[in-house]
């Protein structure tokens, strides 16, 4: 089977005036004429229009029952809108399964490339331009409009014409020669929409990826001056060098995430995980992350399977009156603002292998260009970029000087929070030799034990915790800003709401008796909490040496670990379980064993050891933990009489465990950093029980920044208009080293071929210290 469709341009919006309106009955009486007789093993209508009520109706398009005798066929089939009218795309539902269809893509256009019932994508999409309406993959949740969100077609200046392309991967399901109908059913109204739906597109024009280099950043950034568009979905397009594309909104200094994917994986449009409105004054950012590895010369940005490609495409909706259908950047106006990207930036999202997306069809072109293709990592790695922190030595939050800090986590809104103990401490009176706690005479800490702090001036913004707890230690904050905190005088771990003062919404263990039972804790020390399933871990802790898992409402499910023995301890084996880290999408839990100096992973399923993480620069102990995607991030102890290991914070690429920066603060030193959290911008907080301070630390780079080469080129601005796409081919064609094949007969992208060159087809503790030197367990 020969190359594929032309390369994709971009979202159909398109700005008409409203003509008169026409019963649905109209229509469909019209399409009785056209109606298709699909194979007797379709289940799809026999009849492609719909009427649902007087304004709205359904168009199923579907192929007309073929049978791909090959793999990576591409085969395409055009439907005419079938109203002059303006109207709406409200819905879109797939029709088709994972196990025949690979992805499918819809264009709206003005004139098909073939007037056949079907006909091959070599042919092209459409004869004029080729917008991207909608896109589906095997492993791609549904492209959900908004209520009131519509694609505005046909009328006077839309599209007259839907374009659907399958790609048919492995056709082993069609050994039976059975035929298939596999399709998109749309739901248009002739309801005026409130809101319009529209695109954004992030592209680079000038990205050179040099031989062999493994890293190469495209950077690209404008700023947004139109009426506030609300972002809903996203998707992102590289060819085979492409590692990782994220987005951004920029406000004020602070990234907000928009989405972030592999060009690897089906490249469908996905829903952003928070909604992200974008006003006047914002800059849009965006980040491909490529590797030069594998290949013998400079890679250019270009149409074919050779050449690259950094396209992020942002869907989103407008007011209705002030809608703008496409818009585009192609520049990097504030190039320094990406010293600050978050590092989730430069992280490879984990791929399956049978879920990699394909860029080409062709037998030669795969085994030609085999060396090139990315392999996909089994586990999350961070590409090897320079990552440092430093101190944020502006921040005052290191002179606020609460009690000890037991605990630092971060709420949803990236406020700090402090979890602290006032006047209290944990000194050697504070237990028997029962682990039974001594000071109850003191009673609780009459102030407020949490505070919430903001992260930029310090300001203390919330409290609370007041007359609860008698020697705090661990927190945790859920997805939902609940407060998970643990008491090693209590033995108790809870549960409290942030924005109330009643009684804990849950509350585990039993007041002042340590125990080892299901319903017993000894000096628990700290909580982590699934944000998918709302399973609790605590870990247990300074006279039990168990990780403990219970369900959302805290039924006990099952524990894991045990004491200690000799001097090399072995997995699951635990001497003080410190602090935890969840690492949702990989099913992990990392668990700092504080007094054996080392990270022990576990399946959460399975309760199985996974690996350890240990280094001589730990000394003794790892006292906490703090995860973000593809770093890891630790705080030790103090050294033992005798050693050489410093104090002092550390972060590890998660995957392979290495150590890439080291760190330790300008003001003050540590002397027990007992806690930190890490957040996905790179910020990290360090509390410290002895010192009674908590220190920030901030990203930065410790090289120049590199990002996008420009080989000698000038960059243009490149306009376009709502009525129209993109033509690089024109661009290209007139800048040395740039290939013009692919881009002549659409406007922007390739589609999820490119053209091959070769053949010229399209394809697209603590706390208290016992006396040194004695090597004894110190609380904390």
């Amino acid at each position: 089977m020969a190359g594929v469709c032309s390369l994709l341009v971009l979202l159909l919006v398109f700005n008409s005036s409203c003509l008169g309106f026409r019963s649905p009955l109209s229509v469909f009486k019209r399409f009785k004429e056209t109606t298709r007789s699909f194979s007797n093993e379709c289940l799809g209508p026999s009849r492609p229009v719909t009427p649902v009520d007087s304004s709205d109706f359904t168009l199923d398009i579907r192929m007309p029952g073929v049978t791909p005798k090959q793999s990576d066929t591409y085969f395409c089939m055009s439907m005419r809108l079938p109203t002059d009218e303006e109207a709406f795309v409200i819905d879109f539902k797939p029709r088709a399964s994972m196990d025949t269809v690979h992805h499918m893509l819809l264009f709206g256009c003005n004139m098909p490339s073939s007037t056949g019932s079907y006909w091959f994508c070599d042919e092209g999409t459409c004869a004029d331009k080729a917008n991207i309406l909608y896109a589906w993959a095997r492993n791609a949740p549904p492209t959900r409009l908004p209520e009131g969100v519509g694609f505005r077609v046909g009328g006077e200046t839309g599209s007259k014409y839907f374009v659907l392309q399958v790609h048919y991967g492995d056709i082993s399901a069609f050994r039976d020669d059975h035929k298939d109908c596999s399709g998109v059913s749309l739901h248009l109204t002739r309801l005026p929409q409130p809101l319009i739906a529209g695109m954004y597109l992030l592209m680079s024009v000038d990205t050179v990826i040099p031989p062999g280099q493994k890293v190469v950043n495209s950077d690209i950034s404008c700023h947004y001056k139109k009426y506030p568009m609300h972002v809903f979905a996203y998707r992102v397009h590289t060819h085979h060098l492409g590692k990782v594309v994220s987005g951004y909104r920029v406000r004020n200094g602070q990234w907000t995430l928009i989405g972030r994917q592999s060009p690897q994986l089906p490249q469908a449009f996905y829903p952003v995980e928070h909604p992200v409105d974008v006003s006047f004054g914002d800059i849009l950012a965006a980040r491909c992350v490529f590797t030069g590895e594998g290949r013998t010369e400079a890679t250019h940005i270009g149409g074919t399977s050779n050449d690259e490609m950094c396209n992020l495409y942002i869907m989103y909706y407008m007011e209705a009156k002030h809608a703008v259908s496409f818009m585009t950047c192609t520049q990097n106006v504030v190039p320094d603002m990406f010293r600050a990207i978050p590092p989730e930036a430069n992280i490879p999202i984990p791929v399956k292998p049978d879920m990699v997306m394909m860029h080409g069809h062709h037998k030669e072109t795969e085994n030609k260009d085999k060396t090139s293709l990315l392999q996909q990592p089994k586990q999350e790695e961070v590409l090897e970029q320079d990552f440092h922190v430093e101190e944020a030595l502006d921040w005052p939050g290191v002179y606020l000087l609460p009690g000890q800090v037991s605990g630092v986590a971060l709420d949803p809104k990236n406020n700090l929070v402090i979890f602290h103990r006032g006047n209290h401490v944990w000194d050697i009176n504070s237990f028997d030799s029962k682990f039974v706690y001594q000071q109850r005479g003191l009673g609780p800490i009459e102030e407020d034990t949490i505070l919430v702090i903001d992260p930029n001036n310090a300001t203390v913004l919330q409290s609370s915790g007041k007359n609860l707890f008698y020697l705090p230690h661990g927190l945790s904050v859920d997805k939902d800003g609940n407060y998970w905190v643990t008491d090693v005088a209590l033995h108790q771990v809870f549960k409290l709401d942030p924005n109330s003062k009643e009684s804990p919404l849950l509350i585990l263990g039993r007041s002042m008796q340590p125990g080892s039972d299901q319903n017993h804790f000894c000096q628990p020390t700290d909580v982590a909490v699934d944000p998918d399933t709302g399973t609790i871990y605590v870990s247990d802790g300074y006279c039990n040496s168990r990780i403990v898992q219970f369900s959302p409402s805290g039924q006990f499910i099952t524990q894991w670990g045990e004491e200690s023995s000799g001097s090399n301890p072995a997995p699951g084996q635990f001497s003080v379980p410190h602090s935890l880290a969840l690492v949702p999408h990989l099913s992990q839990l990392c668990v700092a064993d504080r007094e054996n100096g080392r990270i022990q992973c576990f399946k959460t399923d399975t309760k199985e050891f996974v690996r350890e993480i240990k280094h001589a620069s730990f000394g003794r102990n790892v006292f906490a933990i703090s995860y973000i995607p593809g770093l890891l991030f630790a705080v030790n102890g103090k050294p033992y009489f005798g050693d050489q290991e410093p104090v002092q914070g550390f972060v590890m690429n998660f995957s392979s465990g290495e150590i890439i920066d080291i760190f330790k603060p300008v003001r003050k030193h540590f002397d027990m950093p007992h806690d930190i959290a890490a957040s996905e911008d790179g910020t990290v907080y360090v509390g410290d029980a002895h010192t009674n301070t908590v220190w920030k630390f901030i990203s930065t780079e410790k090289m120049e920044h590199r990002s996008v080469k420009k080989a000698g080129i000038e960059v243009q601005e490149i306009k376009g208009k709502g009525s129209g796409g993109l033509n690089l081919g024109n661009f290209f064609a007139s800048h040395k080293g740039y290939s013009r094949k692919g881009f002549d007969r659409l406007s922007t992208e390739g589609s999820d071929q490119e053209k091959d060159e070769d053949d010229g087809s399209e394809s697209e503790e603590e706390e208290y210290s016992a006396p040194l030197p004695a090597p004894t367990l110190s609380s904390s």
